[in-house]
C-alpha cells in the first residue's frame, strides 16, 4: 500500500523553500519540492482571482454607462494569465491520487487564507484541508506548526470574510470606477476604503487653509526654579487673547510677592505598553526616517521571510500570550549586540516575568504583537533600510521588559497679588524602560496627538528645587510676558494618516499601507516634504464622487461587518446584499450628477487622430501621451522608466524617443543613446551581454508584478478606456 502525502501550499518560492527544507524535501521538481511525507509548492501571491467583467456578459467588454451596474451572480473565478503555469503545477499536486490531503501554509491571515482557498476552491479540490498557522518562519517555529496542525474548518469564516471583502471591492470599485471613467470621459478611480482615506487628507487641507491664526499672551512667573504660568480661574487656561486684559494682569504682578496656595507631590509611572504593531511601526518609520508604509511593509516581510529575525508583520496586537513569555530570553540573547549589551544583561540576569503592560492573552487575535526571533541575526546582510527598522523592533522590544519609568511629580499653585499661576516640575526617580532609547534621541518619547501632529514628550526637569509648603511667601524671581499665536495643524503626514485611519476604522493593518500607495499612484495625492496634500485631480474626484462612499463612518462599519463575519456572528450574503444596494445608488448618484471634469494634464499637442488636445500621463512605468477621448484611444509613449544606472550620480535613467534615436537621459544632465550605452556596458569588465541588455529593456517595459494583486489586473487597462 502505498504511502499517502500532503500537499503543503505556501504563498511565496521563498517560504516554500524553507517550509520544504524544514520537512525534509529534498527532491526538486517544476514548482514544488517532494519527500515521502510531503509535497511542498507554492503560489505568486494570488494565481486564482475574480473573473473580469466581460466573463460574466460579453456586454461588459465595453466600458458604458448603459451596462452599469455589473452584479455577479454568483462570483465566478479565473486564473491570472502571467501565472497560469504555477496554477497548473499546483492543480496536478492536489489531483494526484497519493495525495490525501492538502496544508494551507500561506500567510496566517485574512488575505493568505483567500490566496490559498480560492486555489482550491478552483482546483475543485474537495479533499481535506488543514491549516498551518504560526507567527514567524523559523526553523523551529515550522516544525512547532507542523506538531500543532488546524483542522482547516476552524477558518471557514475567516475564508468567507476575505472572499466577502475580496467580492464588496469588485462590487463598489469595479462599478464605481467604470461609472466615473464614462461619465467624465477620464481615467478615474473609486473605492470603498480609498476615497474616504482621500477626504481624510482634503479635509485637514480644509482645516489648514480656513484656520485664521490668534496671538495670545502668557504671564510666565519663576518661583524657586519652577516656571509657572497665571491662569484664568474659569477656564483653567494659561493663555490670555485679550491683549489689554493680560497687559493689566502683569501689571498686577510686577514687583509683588505671594504666597502658595498648593503643593501636591507624587511618584508617578508609566510603563512602555506593548510591542509594535504594524500600524505604530509604520508611524515611527514615517516620522523618524521617511519611510512610506509601503516602504517598511516591504522591509518587514523580507525581515521576516528571508532574514527569520523578526515575527509576522501584519498584526494589530502590541501583546504576546502568555506561551510566548518563555521564549523571551531567547530572544533577547539573539538581538543583544554592542550598543544594547548591558541592557540585555540585566534583564537576562534578572526574571523575566509577564506583565499586563506587554503580556495578555485577550488582547491578541490572529498574531501577537512584532518581536525578534530566536534567531541571530546576520547585519551585514541587512540593508541601511533593515537595520533601522529591526534596531525599531528591537528597541521597543527591550523597552517593554524593563521596568517602570518612574519619577516625582511637584505641582504648585500660587497667587501672586490676586492672579493665580500654577507649575510643574519632574524629578527621575528611576529612568526604567527610557533608558532603552537613550542612544537614540530622535525615538524617544515621540508621540503623535489626536490632531495629528508630533511632539516630544515633556523633557524630565533634573534642576533642584526648593520645599514648599501650603501659605508659603514667595517672592519671584522674575514676571515677564510671552507673545505667542496659535498655528494650524501640519499637513498630514504619512503617520498622521495612518493613525487617522485607524482611529477611523479605514481598512486593517494589513491594507492601509496598499491604500495610501494607491491614491499617490493614482495622482490623487502628492507627497510634499513628507506631508500628503491633494492634487487638482484628486479635488476634482471628491466633488464628482457621491457623498456616501467620502462616509468614513460607513467604511468603518462595513470594516466591523467584515469581523462580524470572520467571527461567525453575520452573513456574509447579507453583507454582500447591502453592497450591492449601495452600489446601485452610487452609480444612480453618478449618471445624475451634473459636475463637469476638467484635466489638469492636457499638453499643446494634438491627437493626429481625432486632433483632441492630448493628456500627459505618468505612471510607473514612464510617461506617455494618450488622447481624453476613450473612443480614440490613441496613444504614443515619450519615456519608460529603466533600472539602468547613471555613470556619473548612479541614478535611475530613463529612456526616450523610439528606434535608432532612443536616448537614455537623468535628472543630472546625462544623456547617451542607446547605441552608445550598449556599447559601454558590453566593454565593461562586469558587463551585461547585448542580448541581456534587451532582455533587462523588456522587464523595464513589463507591466505584470511577479506576485499578483488581483485587483491590479482587473483595472490595468483602465488608461485605455
Amino acid at each position: 500500500m502505498s504511502i499517502k502525502k500532503s500537499v503543503v501550499l505556501a504563498e511565496k518560492p521563498s517560504v516554500g523553500r524553507d517550509i520544504a527544507r524544514v520537512l525534509g524535501c529534498t527532491k526538486k521538481n517544476n514548482g514544488y519540492y517532494e519527500s515521502n511525507q510531503y509535497i511542498v509548492t507554492w503560489a505568486l501571491g494570488h494565481l486564482v482571482t475574480l473573473a473580469s467583467p466581460e466573463k460574466y456578459n460579453q456586454a461588459y467588454s465595453n466600458w458604458t454607462l448603459e451596462t452599469l451596474p455589473m452584479i455577479p451572480k454568483p462570483f465566478k473565478l479565473e486564473v491570472i494569465g502571467n501565472t497560469s503555469k504555477q496554477f497548473s503545477v499546483v492543480r496536478k499536486l492536489m489531483e494526484r491520487g497519493d495525495v490525501s490531503e492538502i496544508i494551507i501554509a500561506t500567510d496566517a491571515g485574512r488575505e493568505g487564507e483567500l490566496v490559498a482557498r480560492w486555489i482550491i476552491d478552483y482546483a475543485r479540490c474537495k479533499k481535506p484541508i488543514k491549516r498551518l498557522w504560526i507567527s514567524s518562519v523559523t526553523d523551529k517555529a515550522i516544525k512547532d506548526g507542523f506538531n500543532k496542525l488546524v483542522d482547516g474548518k476552524k477558518y471557514e469564516q475567516l475564508y468567507k470574510a476575505a472572499k466577502a471583502r475580496a467580492e464588496a471591492d469588485w462590487i463598489v470599485g469595479l462599478n464605481g470606477t467604470r461609472a466615473l471613467t464614462c461619465k467624465h470621459n477620464a481615467s478615474l478611480s473609486m473605492g470603498r476604503v480609498q476615497t474616504p482615506t482621500l477626504d481624510l487628507v482634503s479635509e485637514r487641507e480644509r482645516v489648514v487653509r480656513h484656520f485664521v491664526p490668534q496671538t495670545y499672551i502668557e504671564i510666565e512667573a519663576m518661583i524657586n526654579g519652577i516656571t509657572c504660568r497665571a491662569y484664568d480661574n474659569k477656564s483653567g487656561s494659561t493663555r490670555f487673547f485679550d491683549r489689554k486684559k493680560a497687559g493689566e494682569i502683569y501689571k498686577q504682578c510686577l514687583n509683588q510677592s505671594g504666597h502658595i496656595t498648593k503643593v501636591n507631590s507624587n511618584e508617578k509611572k508609566s510603563h512602555k505598553a506593548g510591542f509594535y504593531d504594524l500600524t505604530e511601526l509604520q508611524r515611527d518609520a514615517n516620522t523618524m526616517y521617511g519611510f512610506s508604509a509601503k516602504e517598511t511593509l516591504n522591509t518587514m516581510q523580507t525581515l521576516y521571510e528571508r532574514h527569520k529575525v523578526l515575527t509576522y508583520p501584519r498584526t494589530d496586537s502590541k501583546y504576546i500570550t502568555q506561551d510566548v513569555v518563555g521564549t523571551l530570553p531567547d530572544r533577547l540573547r539573539a538581538c543583544k549586540n554592542g550598543s544594547n549589551s548591558e541592557l540585555v544583561g540585566s534583564l537576562l540576569r534578572g526574571s523575566i516575568k509577564s506583565k499586563p503592560s506587554f503580556a495578555n492573552d485577550a488582547k491578541v487575535g490572529d498574531h501577537h504583537g512584532i518581536i525578534p526571533t530566536e534567531v541571530q541575526p546576520r547585519y551585514a546582510d541587512f540593508s541601511p533600510n533593515e537595520k533601522k527598522i529591526y534596531n525599531l523592533v528591537v528597541q521597543r522590544f527591550i523597552a517593554a521588559l524593563l521596568p517602570a519609568y518612574r519619577y516625582q511629580e511637584l505641582a504648585i499653585e500660587a497667587k501672586i497679588g490676586d492672579i493665580s499661576f500654577k507649575g510643574k516640575s519632574k524629578k527621575v526617580v528611576d529612568i526604567g524602560w527610557k533608558a532603552a532609547y537613550q542612544s537614540n534621541n530622535d525615538s524617544n518619547g515621540n508621540i503623535t496627538n489626536r490632531n495629528g501632529t508630533h511632539q516630544k514628550e515633556d523633557q524630565d526637569d533634573h534642576k533642584h528645587v526648593g520645599e514648599f509648603v501650603g501659605n508659603q511667601k514667595i517672592t519671584p524671581t522674575y514676571i515677564k510676558q510671552n507673545d505667542g499665536k496659535t498655528a494650524p495643524p501640519n499637513y498630514l503626514s504619512e503617520a498622521d494618516l495612518l493613525y487617522l485611519m485607524e482611529e477611523s476604522g479605514l481598512g486593517t493593518v494589513a491594507t492601509r499601507a496598499d491604500i495610501i500607495e494607491k491614491i499617490v499612484a493614482n495622482h490623487y495625492v502628492d507627497k510634499i516634504s513628507n506631508h500628503l496634500r491633494t492634487t487638482k485631480t484628486g479635488r476634482q474626484l471628491l466633488k464628482i464622487v457621491p457623498e456616501d462612499i467620502k462616509s468614513k463612518e460607513l467604511t468603518s462599519k462595513w470594516e466591523e461587518d467584515l469581523e462580524l463575519i470572520a467571527k461567525g456572528k453575520k452573513s456574509e450574503v447579507t453583507f454582500i446584499n447591502e453592497m450591492i444596494e449601495f452600489t446601485k445608488k452610487i452609480i444612480k448618484d453618478i449618471k445624475l450628477d451634473e459636475t463637469e471634469f476638467k484635466h489638469e494634464n492636457v499638453s499643446t499637442e494634438s491627437c493626429p487622430d481625432c486632433g483632441k488636445k492630448l493628456l500627459v500621463v505618468n505612471n510607473k512605468y514612464g510617461k506617455k501621451l494618450s488622447c481624453p477621448d476613450r473612443s480614440c484611444g490613441y496613444r504614443k509613449n515619450l519615456s519608460k522608466t529603466t533600472n539602468a544606472r547613471c555613470p556619473d550620480c548612479h541614478k535611475k535613467m530613463e529612456l526616450i524617443g523610439e528606434g535608432d534615436k532612443q536616448t537614455f537621459i537623468c535628472g543630472c544632465g546625462h544623456k547617451e543613446k542607446l547605441a552608445a550605452f550598449q556599447k559601454r556596458r558590453e566593454a565593461s569588465s562586469n558587463s551585461l551581454s547585448k542580448s541581456e541588455v534587451q532582455k533587462y529593456m523588456k522587464k523595464s517595459d513589463k507591466k505584470e508584478e511577479t506576485f499578483n494583486n488581483p485587483f491590479a489586473n482587473l483595472l490595468k487597462d483602465i488608461d485605455k478606456k
